[in-house]
């Protein structure tokens, strides 16, 4: 829970409007700050500039002026987008002005206790698990963050007999200073986003931030089967609860002899046989080992987790099965950004599988797929910047039928084609959709209206 700041008569520059920057920029004028928000994109493209300019808030669009930052600014909170190379932001840095996203401000605000959930992969998953568990066991809470809501636009709402759940990014963190969430938990830790992080050390330290400021009195997550985890722990103040899906932990949640294993309590006991678990996929069961763990810190009853464990199938463009045509099944896994989250996928199915693949072309070599490639793929169809590379890494796996096609409604009717009764379609691109398309979202949504429309 944050320590309440006193924001009356305090200078606050809000950099990129957008779903959290209208929600921080009014949370501040509504407790008195004198905020000015900021967007490098033409008015036309900020509709949300309206809103915030009624409430008495200026807004400048179009261009970042010269005297934006100056020495009277207190405080600039920036989209977790913006990267620190950004004009303002060099400006505020250069003026010891600090410079923070609008994770710090809700834990500065919130009443609630927080959990906090990141990772390279399975964020969303794991939350949404989360929020179902303690909808089930009746424990009172709101999920926000990279789900729904910004958490500036809820915590005001919140009691401090309820938990806000948050799904948060690196972008997010690398932006905080005090920021102690009650429960943090860190999933894994992949190569992911270095465009913007430039260096692996400097993606795992933001990551990492979402423990800094825990006491022992908080509680930490951990993945057991992750060395850069087993490596954090040694720095982290708070109680730790271990997952791991192949090996015990002394202290956490695991698997042993196809059951689910808590010792949270002080002695083993069986939560619910693997075989009862709706989600597929072993990275799945990670998440859901992750998911139990914070739900016991929730102090969420047996039942809530049991129930959720048995019937929550997934989220929307995360493995997501989307038809069956011809006896071909089609899944839907756009979410999947990086190399490690399409392995994973790759690695959930026993039958032959057409894999459609590719996207924006951040220099990475898809080298380590090869051997899941040979081992389960039948085909390949890329498409996007990154085509070329992954119809290269085909060849290397052996595969003869390679296809490259423009883009992911004409890799659908290629993969119809490719594929035979008994065969897997997935969609696991392991690459950034904005080649082609402006989110994984409209990616995903566009893959399952072609495999719709295949039966027209």
């Amino acid at each position: 829970m944050g320590k309440q700041t006193e924001w009356k008569g305090t200078s606050v520059v809000v950099l990129g409007l957008a779903r959290s920057g209208v929600a921080v920029a009014k949370l501040l004028h509504q407790l008195g700050a004198k905020v000015v928000a900021n967007d490098l994109k033409s008015r036309l493209e900020c509709p949300e500039a309206s809103q915030l300019e009624k409430l008495g808030i200026p807004v400048i669009c179009g261009e970042h002026p010269e005297d934006l930052v100056h020495g009277g600014i207190d405080l600039l909170v920036k989209n977790p987008g913006i990267p620190y190379i950004a004009k303002p932001v060099q400006q505020a840095i250069a003026l010891n002005i600090p410079v923070v996203t609008e994770v710090e401000i809700a834990g500065q605000q919130s009443l609630a206790p927080i959990v906090g959930i990141t990772g390279s992969n399975g964020k969303t998953t794991t939350t949404t698990l989360v929020g179902k568990m303690l909808t089930a066991g009746r424990v009172q809470h709101r999920v926000a963050g990279n789900i729904g809501q910004a958490l500036t636009e809820v915590i005001l709402d919140l009691h401090e007999d309820e938990w806000l759940i948050a799904e948060l990014s690196s972008f997010q963190l690398k932006g905080t200073v005090h920021f102690q969430p009650q429960v943090a938990a860190l999933l894994n830790i992949d190569q992911a986003h270095l465009d913007y992080h430039q260096t692996m050390e400097d993606y795992i330290f933001s990551k990492s931030k979402i423990f800094e400021n825990q006491t022992e009195d908080n509680v930490a997550v951990l993945h057991a089967d992750q060395p850069v985890c087993v490596e954090l722990a040694k720095k982290i103040n708070s109680k730790i609860y271990w997952f791991s899906r192949t090996q015990p932990v002394h202290s956490g949640v695991y698997i042993q002899d196809d059951w689910i294993i808590s010792n949270l309590s002080g002695m083993d006991e069986k939560i619910l046989p693997v075989s009862e678990v709706a989600l597929k996929g072993d990275f799945n069961l990670e998440n859901a080992l992750a998911a139990i763990a914070i739900a016991m810190a929730c102090q969420c009853p047996w039942e809530g987790i049991q129930e959720t464990l048995r019937t929550f199938q997934g989220v929307e463009h995360r493995l997501e099965y989307v038809d069956t045509i011809e006896d071909v099944k089609y899944y839907n896994n756009s979410k999947a950004t990086n190399v490690r989250a399409a392995l994973k996928s790759i690695q959930a199915f026993t039958e032959p599988i057409v894999l459609i693949a590719g996207g924006l072309d951040r220099g990475v070599d898809f080298k380590e797929l090869v051997p899941e490639l040979k081992n389960k793929v039948k085909a390949v169809v890329g498409y996007g910047e990154t085509a070329s590379i992954f119809l290269e890494r085909a060849k290397e796996a052996g595969i003869q039928e390679r296809h490259e096609v423009q883009d992911v409604f004409e890799a659908v009717t290629i993969a119809q084609k490719l594929a035979q009764p008994g065969d897997i379609v997935l969609l696991s691109p392991a690459c950034a959709s904005w080649d082609l398309y402006t989110s994984f979202e409209e990616r995903g949504s566009i893959f399952k209206q072609a495999v719709h429309s295949l039966h027209v």
